[in-house]
């Protein structure tokens, strides 16, 4: 049986770790030819090893998400060595814990750069691909801080809402050509981006126990199910879906206060 993204051509960013990782072997395992895209050679090349040697097919490239060149260069490698460009997923990104007034002009310019400025470079070069297709797709990875703020992550917060209404303007603007631009926006990820966010605090694991009680499905998420979304904006699946986000994040955002150590033991009828 064929999958969901048999024949289709994925370009992955930030596909050395964390959700990345997740979308690449998932959208292998699909039937996607994977560009995987990202810093760190010894951990993309080993991925795309393993995708292959469980019958999928990707390679690695070295990017530099922050530079045009870089990204360009990406675009055009992957369209060498497959064809064409299906499905452009922006999921590079970066978090830096801090107070707004801590920060420096380049500070602030590197967490931009990183997180919003290149999905505007890889969607302009990828972008004669794309339109080759009578279906195609752009998603973007926000985050639940595209619409709320978060303690200490000024930068990535704006960073994250301008993620998701630039998401929005490209799926207007560019139905016309039948491409097609979604934003998933995850919650609590098990993920090396949340370690760093969690390691800025003065005992980790309890922050992170606190915040995960605030979670109605009472768990983190992790990469496989982050990827499910991406995939379901990645195919006809979501015919008919552009312009929109979708917030994964076990109901997080969903109530104004919530303690999953409230929760009725099995067998109660009632919450303590």
């Amino acid at each position: 049986m064929a999958g969901k993204l048999e024949n289709k051509v994925a370009w992955v960013s930030g596909a050395n770790k964390g959700i990345g990782e997740g979308i690449a072997r998932l959208y292998a395992a699909e039937g996607a030819k994977v560009a995987m895209i990202g810093r760190t050679v010894s951990e993309g090349e080993k991925i795309a090893r393993e995708i292959k040697d469980a019958g999928g097919e990707a390679f690695f490239f070295r990017c530099d998400v922050t530079r045009e060149e870089d990204i360009k260069a990406s675009i055009e490698e992957t369209v060498k060595r497959y064809g064409t460009i299906d499905i452009l997923v922006n999921n590079a990104g970066i978090v830096d814990v801090k107070m707004l007034h801590e920060y420096t002009i380049e500070d602030w310019d590197w967490v931009m750069d990183l997180n919003v400025r290149s999905i505007f470079l890889s969607f302009k070069y990828a972008f004669p691909y794309l339109k080759e297709h009578e279906h195609s797709y752009v998603v973007n990875l926000g985050s639940i801080s595209s619409f709320v703020g978060q303690d200490c992550t000024p930068v990535y917060t704006t960073s994250k809402g301008a993620v998701l209404n630039l998401s929005k303007s490209i799926g207007l603007d560019y139905a016309r050509y039948g491409i097609r631009c979604n934003c998933v926006c995850p919650g609590i990820t098990e993920t090396p981006m949340l370690r760093t966010h969690l390691n800025a605090e003065k005992d980790p694991d309890a922050h992170y126990k606190n915040r995960l009680r605030r979670v109605p499905l009472g768990r983190q998420l992790y990469p496989e199910d982050v990827a499910k979304s991406c995939l379901f904006f990645s195919c006809e699946d979501s015919a008919g879906v552009t312009a929109t986000s979708l917030i994964v994040d076990g109901g997080y955002l969903g109530c104004a206060e919530w303690d999953t150590a409230k929760y009725p033991e099995e067998g109660e009828t009632e919450r303590r």
